[in-house]
């Protein structure tokens, strides 16, 4: 009965191609079946595996409370409720568009500005995404994408476009990070499998592992893409949660500084889910340096709009520069204090991390914990984590890692008692099991040490002739100590 039913239903209402079947969504289905609650359910799930940034919110509270005409929704506001519920255009309001591209100058450190031209509107990052890969690749073509990446890019470019995504295997041996010899090894085994190449795809900071990217590998990259003549798409949703000054690097800096360079295959794709912790109003922006991607996207989004009225209230919060500038250095704060908070807890019992300093979540290693070097290995003791210690921290292996044991933690997405709480989960659990493996070593040394007492008596009684018994020497514990 099922397979008439979904004879009746198209290819892609009934493949797999949303990507739920990967413990990355397990770990959330756990979560939603036993949520932790403070008060009502302080032995449930604790939920670690969604990269939210609940940090800042009474800033935002504050500005709303001062700034009540903002919304169409308070008797300040309401003189506007009829032009912001009337049909706009889907360009966008311009105030809106000025503001998303003052917005991403100011969290960019002001180093490069943004035309608001060249903004276009999208339901969240994943639309933006989707949108991207409709204007660049026909099915069955292909995007290099740097491993290990997001889970969602499986969904997210793939599931509606037909596009393939061909990984650029990185290793922890270097930090992960990009190397030509990668790039260059994954363009090869594409055209091996007859797929043809449209784009790398990176995402600068890096999610999962809390990284950016270095000027001079951006330039590589930038070079990587003009030498082979394909799109470089850059999902920066994170510029905003750095939290070492104005280290980091967009690529709109590198293309500024670079003339000669093709602007036609460079494509920015930018949010307000991680920055300002807004997922809720689906805000996703792409900005393209081609002109006819900026037209066709545009044609586009009219099937992931913004609603007119976050746009109307979004364009007077962006564009309050004191506000704006205020919560993003006070953001990348309170970001940089819960990253130490965690990371210097779990360091107390010999848990490491890959340095990073971005993003609302690090890259934890627990390499030493599986039981074999093996993905086998690391969904058991992940199943451990999720059923027993009661934490949905995300696996590598969902991320496309090349190495089994690392796990994402994302830690902006609580208050600062149930972080605790999880450490202490954490914590307790490997002090349980250093006092088990030290009970277990002694125990094996007195059962050797018992053996050793045994094969010395029977080797006493086979061969009485080596020593006198009345000799201290011939004490089997005497010798069992030697």
């Amino acid at each position: 009965m099922e397979n008439k039913a979904h004879n009746l239903l198209s290819k892609i209402a009934t493949n797999d191609g949303h990507g739920e079947n990967s413990p990355y969504f397990d770990g959330w289905k756990a979560y939603d079946a036993n949520p932790f609650h403070l008060k009502h359910n302080p032995g449930g799930v604790i939920q670690m595996g969604l990269a939210e940034n609940l940090l800042c919110f009474d800033l935002i509270q504050e500005w709303i409370e001062a700034n009540p005409s903002a919304s169409i929704c308070t008797p300040q506001g309401a003189v506007d409720f009829k032009e912001t519920a009337i049909f706009q255009d889907y360009h966008g309001l311009p105030e809106f568009r000025t503001a998303i591209a003052n917005f991403m100058s100011r969290v960019r450190g002001n180093r490069v500005k943004f035309d608001p031209n060249r903004v276009v509107m999208s339901g969240g990052a994943t639309g933006a995404h989707e949108t991207v890969a409709f204007c660049l690749a026909n099915p069955g073509e292909g995007f290099l994408v740097p491993t290990p990446y997001y889970p969602g890019f499986d969904r997210d470019l793939r599931w509606r476009t037909g596009v393939e995504l061909l990984p650029v295997v990185c290793e922890s041996s270097n930090n992960f990070k990009i190397t030509e010899e990668a790039l260059e090894t994954a363009y090869e085994k594409a055209k091996l499998a007859n797929i043809k190449v449209k784009g790398l795809l990176i995402t600068n900071p890096s999610n999962p592992l809390g990284t950016f990217l270095d000027k001079e590998t951006l330039k590589h990259l930038v070079s990587f893409v003009n030498d082979k003549n394909i799109h470089l798409v850059c999902d920066e949703i994170y510029a905003g949660t750095v939290t070492t000054g104005d280290q980091f690097v967009s690529i709109a800096e590198v293309l500024e500084e670079d003339p000669t360079c093709n602007r036609e295959l460079v494509h920015i794709v930018y949010s307000l889910s991680k920055d300002m912790g807004f997922p809720g109003f689906r805000v996703g922006i792409v900005y393209s340096y081609n002109d006819n991607v900026v037209n066709i996207a545009r044609k586009m989004s009219s099937f992931g709009l913004v609603s007119t009225q976050t746009q109307h209230m979004l364009a007077s919060m962006l564009l309050d520069n004191k506000f704006v500038d205020h919560f993003i250095s006070e953001s990348r704060v309170r970001l940089a204090h819960r990253h130490e908070m965690f990371t210097r807890g779990l360091a107390q019992v010999g848990i490491g991390s890959l340095e990073s300093n971005a993003g609302l979540f690090f890259w934890m290693d627990l390499r030493r914990f599986l039981k074999d070097p093996t993905f086998e290995s690391e969904m058991t003791f992940w199943r451990i984590i999720v059923n027993e210690i009661k934490l949905n921290v995300s696996p590598g292996s969902s991320f496309h890692c090349s190495e089994p044991g690392w796990f994402r933690v994302c830690f902006a997405n609580m208050d600062d008692e149930t972080t605790m709480i999880a450490l202490r989960r954490i914590k307790t659990y490997v002090l349980k099991n250093k006092m088990l493996e030290i009970k277990t070593k002694r125990q094996c040394w007195q059962n050797n040490l018992h053996l050793r007492l045994s094969s010395r008596r029977i080797d006493d009684i086979l061969t009485p002739h080596r020593m006198s018994p009345h000799s201290p020497l011939a004490s089997p514990l005497v010798r069992a100590q030697n």
